[in-house]
């Protein structure tokens, strides 16, 4: 596997560079930063613990399946980085500069995209009306990830597909129903306002 890795870095390395040049770019490279940083969790847990609190008993059954299934990508991803061992780009590549502190040692596969895939496919399923600020939100992760020069594309997608196979099949492993949200944030707001 690792020379296949080593041929990827070079076939990936100008896509890298032209994706990683807009970071030299100060706002651009601020967003990322701040996208980044919120996809290392403190969106996601937060969001999980929210939805929680707001939801009621159902809600907690679901955020706890949710954190399970998060857990679980971090095994699988955790595994696969220690087994492949890739080196992160801006180690690879003296063209590309790191933008910010990577959390682990590795590159391949991307935990972030995973994490970010995986929680936004759960958190629809239970609340469909986060889907138009986590989609883009996941997207924007996945790319500050070749951005700030941490991930090769490849590393992303790979990510990107484990997210999305772990949410769908612990999905279907444990089917529960959408929660019933709006209702209930409707009636946390008013109980606030009178």
């Amino acid at each position: 596997m690792q020379p296949l890795l080593t041929r990827a870095d070079l076939l990936e390395r100008k896509l890298c560079i032209r994706i990683h040049s807009i970071s030299s770019y100060r706002l651009v490279n601020q967003l990322f930063r701040v996208v980044s940083r919120l996809g290392d969790g403190v969106l996601w847990y937060g969001l999980l613990s929210l939805l929680a609190l707001l939801g009621g008993l159902p809600a907690a059954k679901a955020m706890l399946h949710v954190g399970l299934t998060a857990l679980l990508g971090v095994v699988v991803y955790s595994y696969l980085k220690n087994r492949l061992v890739r080196q992160r780009p801006f180690i690879s590549h003296g063209e590309i500069v790191c933008r910010i502190a990577p959390l682990d040692q590795y590159s391949f596969p991307s935990g972030h995209t995973l994490h970010a895939v995986l929680f936004t496919i759960m958190f629809v399923h239970y609340a469909p009306m986060l889907a138009v600020v986590l989609v883009p939100f996941a997207m924007l992760v996945a790319l500050s990830r070749v951005v700030l020069g941490l991930h090769y594309p490849s590393d992303v997608l790979v990510g990107a597909a484990l997210g999305g196979l772990l949410a769908y099949f612990s999905l279907w492993l444990l089917p529960m129903p959408p929660l019933n949200l709006p209702g209930d944030i409707a009636h946390w707001q008013s109980s606030w306002i009178v």
